[in-house]
């Protein structure tokens, strides 16, 4: 790609380079500050450092008695070390003090007394009247989390761009702090497009006719993904008013998504919209990878436009790709996002093209005696819903690689 006053469109790009692209051309979206409970998904936008210690206190792990280690050493199931039991600690109230040779009943996550630096488990003692005999030594913070083991004061506790899940929002809420500073949430703004294309609510289809089947399948995708999702409907194949409608949409989100209209044709009006809605315009024309390679992507006015091929299978695998990248990015996410995927081994051979990037489509199986999971490709046309539906997810075959052979190790991306 070339910048400056003329542009040269990437004509079938690297599916890694137009990654690289997506990162270095869309920019996090700004902050905005709400209570934990809403920040479930979402992606902090600055650094959080821990106001206080965690624990507060020093405290036992495990339910048994607070002592002094050193008074426990040689215990043996012959030679139990006694101890005088000089009451319990409260939950949720500071802890007795007590003296030497004395011990002090302590419950899991409560706090030790003072001159205590371990905690014998219930299991190894036997209690006969105030009398606590132990047969087994303990060490010095044995069954204990010391105050500041978790965090000290001060201390790093969340990075920029940390997705908060339900363990970052358990720590914020250990810690005091009830608003965070996160992005704000992608919103996606969707159109199909095509004359031939009805609302899937349609019961009756009349000859050359297909339900839009794209936009549910889209906004399943987006949300699982982090990102608000606002339908436009169907645009017509007429340029003025596929022209007006996607310049209104683009005002009112942050990521903006065609289906259809991606494909070479005399009525093809999507590249030629996303190359006026703004500058520096369209970025991307077609991806070496199948199924997808009629894929389009702009920036306009600094806002991605996303041109996705109609076919459902071809537009669900770049929008989990590509899409999902967009909106990691619009997000704030900074570190690189894991799929769920499992090892298998392929039933079958599977062919590819040198120098272009294949997902294909398998179903998984598990050998009940091995443990073993199966690879089973699944094959169809890129208009076939029903063999998408069949899957559990997608394996990649390598730019570099002409094929895969049956019984080769594969990694599969779980859909789910």
């Amino acid at each position: 790609m070339i910048r400056g006053e003329t542009m040269k469109l990437m004509q079938v790009s690297d599916p890694v380079a137009v990654l690289k692209l997506i990162r270095e051309e869309y920019k996090a979206l700004p902050e905005e500050s709400i209570t934990i409970e809403l920040a479930g998904g979402r992606y902090l936008a600055k650094a959080l450092k821990s106001p206080e210690d965690v624990p507060g206190f020093d405290r036992s792990t495990v339910d048994g008695y607070a002592v002094a280690a050193r008074e426990s050493f040689g215990a043996s199931e012959s030679i139990p070390a006694m101890f005088e039991l000089a009451g319990e600690v409260l939950m949720g109230q500071k802890a007795p003090s007590i003296k030497p040779g004395q011990c002090c009943l302590v419950h899991t996550g409560g706090m030790l007394p003072e001159n205590t630096d371990a905690v014998i488990m219930v299991e190894d003692t036997e209690v006969s009247g105030n009398l606590v005999n132990s047969f087994k030594q303990v060490a010095p913070g044995e069954n204990v989390i010391h105050q500041g083991e978790d965090l000290k004061a001060g201390a790093l506790a969340l990075e920029a761009g940390q997705l908060l899940r339900a363990p970052e929002i358990g720590m914020l809420a250990s810690i005091g702090i009830t608003e965070v500073a996160v992005h704000r949430q992608p919103q996606i703004g969707f159109f199909s497009s095509g004359d031939e294309l009805v609302p899937y609510s349609s019961m009756q289809l009349k000859a050359g006719q297909i339900r839009d089947s794209n936009a549910p399948a889209i906004s399943y995708l987006a949300s699982q993904f982090g990102a608000g999702f606002r339908y436009g409907g169907i645009l017509p194949d007429n340029f003025e008013v596929f022209m007006e409608k996607s310049r209104a949409m683009l005002a009112a989100v942050d990521f903006l998504v065609f289906s259809g209209g991606s494909s070479v044709g005399s009525r093809d009006y999507t590249a030629r919209t996303m190359q006026e809605l703004g500058k520096p315009g369209l970025l991307v024309e077609g991806i070496a990878i199948q199924p997808g390679k009629p894929t389009l992507l702009a920036n306009c006015n600094h806002k991605p436009v996303l041109g996705l091929p109609g076919h459902p299978v071809s537009a669900l695998n770049i929008f989990s790709i590509f899409g999902r990248a967009i909106i990691d990015q619009l997000a704030g996410r900074l570190q690189e996002k894991l799929m769920p995927s499992l090892n298998a081994s392929l039933t079958r051979n599977v062919a590819s093209r040198t120098g272009r990037t294949d997902y294909v489509r398998v179903k998984l199986a598990r050998d009940l005696f091995s443990g073993e999971s199966s690879a089973v490709p699944v094959f169809g046309r890129s208009g076939m819903l029903r063999t998408l539906a069949e899957a559990d997810g997608l394996l990649v075959v390598p730019p570099e690689k002409e094929g895969l052979l049956a019984g080769e190790k594969v990694q599969v991306y779980l859909w789910e």
